[in-house]
């Protein structure tokens, strides 16, 4: 299948615009003039390039529909080469689609700027409506190091940092000068969760810093700019009984094997009958996997328990779930979990107390 586009060639392709062509000879003015005037409006014409989703590279993605524009933006990870042949970017990128087949290529919705605190990796980013305006979190890495505990990585700042538009296109602004998650944790994968009209953000805390890795909660302002109050810890990934130390499956880090359980991507959904569920990904008995946790209370403060059982275990994770535009419920992953990784879409089954897989949309 025909690898994805670079960056940079996308962004050109998406514009409508062509380089590689030269301009044809042009009479004198005035009709020189008609002349470029048809000419660019034939280019602002042309059909945006578009690539099969089966040959698009993606990690952590996540979808928003726009039912007004009956339109997917799909975002995802940049900086992990996002694009087959390793191109990164400094930046949040979106795809738009139609169908979730067929991908327009991606544009950029903010470009990391030169003298940010975060700019080594830009991961998982999401795209929440909220109050009228779109909030982009985002995890971003700095070459500022942290006290590292002994026998684990070097230790280094992380966190999840909200950006806010007027469109799911950017361009984004930042709310803060930092990230909304402790400034001395290394945090990931940061997403909004609204509870009886209270903004909060749930992320993650990661094994390399605390060995058992974590889901926590911290309080946000209404205008999501700022945390209020301090985290508030709601289960540790070694809980569910079907997480495995990633070390013990011969997953290295850096080149070396560490004893870890790994806390990722995690995403809530209220179910129908008004259970609380949070779908969230680590390693399992095959690697990388997808495991439900259930609030025992009904609110995401907990006490939270583990199914058994993880709804996806073949290499493949960091769920998120939206509905399409002919109302099914979809779970979106990326799989295999190495640098080959796809977009995969599932039909989900609400059960209330539950879900339950019911089949693959598209192919692979």
């Amino acid at each position: 299948m025909p690898a994805a586009r670079s960056a940079r060639n996308s962004t050109d392709a998406t514009r409508g615009s062509r380089t590689s062509s030269p301009l044809p000879s042009l009479p004198p003015t005035p009709v020189r003039l008609l002349c470029w005037a048809a000419l660019l409006a034939g280019f602002a014409g042309a059909a945006p390039a578009v690539t099969p989703r089966a040959a698009i590279r993606i990690r952590d993605p996540f979808v928003l529909p726009d039912p007004a524009t009956q339109t997917y933006y799909v975002y995802g990870t940049t900086t992990a080469g996002i694009f087959d042949g390793g191109v990164e970017r400094k930046a949040v990128m979106v795809f738009k689609t139609k169908d979730l087949e067929n991908w327009e290529d991606p544009v950029p919705v903010w470009e990391v700027p030169a003298d940010h605190w975060g700019r080594e990796t830009v991961w998982a980013p999401e795209v929440h409506l909220y109050r009228g305006r779109y909030y982009l979190f985002v995890t971003l890495t700095a070459k500022d190091l942290l006290p590292t505990p002994p026998d684990r990585p070097q230790n280094v700042r992380r966190g999840t940092e909200i950006l806010v538009a007027d469109s799911p296109l950017g361009p984004f602004q930042p709310l803060g000068r930092g990230p909304q998650t402790p400034p001395d944790w290394m945090a990931l994968d940061g997403s909004l969760w609204v509870e009886d009209g209270v903004p909060y953000l749930v992320f993650c805390h990661e094994w390399a810093q605390i060995t058992d890795g974590s889901f926590d909660l911290v309080r946000l302002s209404d205008d999501l700019a700022r945390a209020e109050g301090k985290p508030q810890l709601l289960f540790h990934a070694s809980e569910a009984p079907w997480v495995r130390c990633r070390g013990d499956l011969g997953e290295l880090y850096q080149g070396r094997r560490y004893h870890a359980y790994v806390s990722d991507g995690n995403w809530l959904h209220r179910t129908k009958d008004g259970t609380l569920l949070m779908l969230w990904s680590s390693y399992g008995p095959n690697k990388y996997a997808v495991g439900l946790a259930r609030s025992k209370s009904g609110r995401v403060a907990g006490p939270w328990e583990q199914l058994p059982e993880p709804l996806w275990s073949d290499d493949g994770g960091h769920p998120m779930l939206f509905r399409t535009f002919d109302d099914r419920l979809v779970m979106v992953i990326h799989q295999p979990n190495r640098r080959v990784e796809r977009a995969r879409f599932f039909e989900v089954e609400d059960l209330g107390d539950t879900l339950r897989l019911k089949g693959e949309i598209g192919g692979r």
